[in-house]
C-alpha cells in the first residue's frame, strides 16, 4: 500500500541520512536523500514526492525556510521536521510554516515510522465514514446537519463550529483527534488565537457531554483530544 509514497529526506548528517534512507526503503518508502536546503528544493522542483522529512538545522537553507517554500508550491504534502531542539519556539515555528509534526533527536526508527504513518492517515480521507452526519454517543444523538445534541427531551443547539468540532471527534471516536488537524479543517490555520478559540468550544462540548457517563472528552497532552465512548 505504501510503495507509492516517495519520501524527500533532508538531513545534513550524511551518515544519519543514509541510515534513515536505508530504513525507510526497507519499509517500502522510496527515499531521496539531500544534505542541504538548496539541494532539497531543487530535488522537490524536479521530481514527485509524497512526503517530506526535513532536518531543521541545514546549510544553505534551514528546514523552516525549505518547508515554507515547499508549502508555497504545495499545500497538501505532509512535512515532518527533525530537530535537535525541543524549545517551544522552534516547535511553534515549525507548525507556523506548515509542518505536520516534529521529532526531537535522538529518536528511534520505529517512532519515525509511526509518526509518518499517523500523518499519512490524517492527510488521507477517513475510510467509510466521511459522509456520516448522525452519531450516537451513549444516550445522546448528535445530528451534524441540524447542529443538535439530543437526549430524550433534552436538546442542545450547537453553533456551527461546535458541530464541526464534535463531528471530527465522532469520526475519530476512541482515537486521538490531532489539534493541528482540527484547526486546519475548521478554522483554516492553527494560529494561537484560533487554538484558544477551539479550547473554548472543547470546554462547552465537554460540559454538554458530562451529563452522559459513558462519554468522556479527554485532553491528550501536547497532541489533541480524544472522544471516549463506551
Amino acid at each position: 500500500m505504501d510503495d507509492n509514497i516517495h519520501v524527500l529526506l533532508a538531513e545534513d548528517d550524511r551518515n544519519l541520512g543514509n541510515i534513515l534512507k536505508s530504513y525507510l526503503e526497507a519499509k517500502g518508502y522510496p527515499t531521496r536523500l539531500c544534505v542541504n536546503g538548496e539541494e532539497t528544493l531543487d530535488a522537490y522542483r524536479r521530481d514527485r514526492f509524497d512526503f517530506c522529512i526535513l532536518d531543521v538545522m541545514m546549510p544553505a537553507k534551514d528546514g523552516f525556510t525549505v518547508a515554507a517554500e515547499i508549502r508555497a508550491m504545495n499545500q497538501e504534502i505532509p512535512i515532518l521536521f527533525l530537530t535537535a531542539k525541543s524549545l517551544q519556539e522552534d516547535v511553534l515555528r515549525g507548525f507556523e510554516v506548515g509542518g505536520d509534526d516534529y521529532l526531537t533527536k535522538p529518536f528511534s526508527m520505529e517512532v519515525l515510522l509511526a509518526r509518518m504513518q499517523a500523518i499519512l492517515r490524517r492527510s488521507g480521507p477517513e475510510p467509510g465514514n466521511e459522509e456520516q452526519q448522525e452519531f450516537r454517543l451513549g444516550q445522546f444523538v448528535f445530528d451534524h446537519v441540524k447542529q443538535t445534541l439530543v437526549r430524550g427531551e433534552e436538546v442542545h443547539k450547537l453553533t456551527a463550529k461546535e458541530a464541526e468540532l464534535l463531528r471530527l471527534l465522532c469520526l475519530k471516536k476512541n482515537q486521538v483527534l490531532d489539534r493541528a488537524e482540527a484547526l486546519k479543517k475548521i478554522w483554516g490555520d492553527d494560529s494561537y488565537f484560533n487554538a484558544r478559540s477551539m479550547d473554548v468550544y472543547i470546554t462547552k462540548l465537554r460540559k454538554y457531554l458530562r451529563e452522559e457517563p459513558s462519554v468522556r472528552l479527554l485532553n491528550v497532552h501536547g497532541v489533541g483530544f480524544k472522544l471516549v465512548v463506551g
